[in-house]
């Protein structure tokens, strides 16, 4: 029986638009072929519920249902980043996404591998030395990852990311 594959959470706002989805759906079918196992977030959330939710006809019962799936949610994906061998996350647009951000923080503390994917060519750092938020990089430098900006390079940014974190 061959081991099983290194599992990749895959942080990113991409699951929120259509378009993104594409794009993801993209990203996710490059670490597959790669050999990774990826953890979807988006996959994870419950797409019953949050219809349900949303058909809700008063908004004070929207909210209460809302504020008890966010922390249901919030729960299911740091027990996923929990269960994965390390992160992929997806730092484009003006600034990195806040969930994204929170994800890459509580991967770090958790000692998992992280690299970031910025194909986004415009500015979003807080100076010439960094690519995005100076603390977003510090925490991706710091788990043992890098930061690449094109997708073909992903699949060998994670191999050394998880090589680098088996050897210390």
């Amino acid at each position: 029986m061959s081991p099983p594959l290194p599992k990749i959470y895959l942080a990113g706002p991409l699951g929120f638009s259509e378009l993104g989805r594409a794009g993801q759906v993209k990203i996710a079918r490059l670490l597959t072929n790669a050999g990774y196992e990826v953890v979807d977030p988006f996959a994870l959330a419950p797409a019953d519920e949050i219809n349900r939710i949303n058909g809700l006809a008063s908004l004070d019962a929207q909210r209460d249902a809302w504020r008890a799936l966010n922390f249901r949610i919030g729960e299911t994906n740091a027990r996923a980043i929990d269960a994965s061998d390390a992160v992929l996350a997806i730092l484009d647009g003006p600034d990195v996404d806040s969930g994204t951000a929170a994800e890459i923080g509580y991967a770090c503390a958790r000692r998992k591998p992280i690299v970031g994917y910025r194909s986004d060519f415009r500015l979003s750092a807080d100076n010439i030395g960094s690519i995005v938020n100076l603390q977003v990089e510090y925490f991706i430098r710091a788990s043992g990852g890098v930061t690449v900006t094109a997708a073909t390079d992903i699949p060998n940014a994670i191999s050394r990311a998880l090589s680098t974190r088996a050897s210390t």
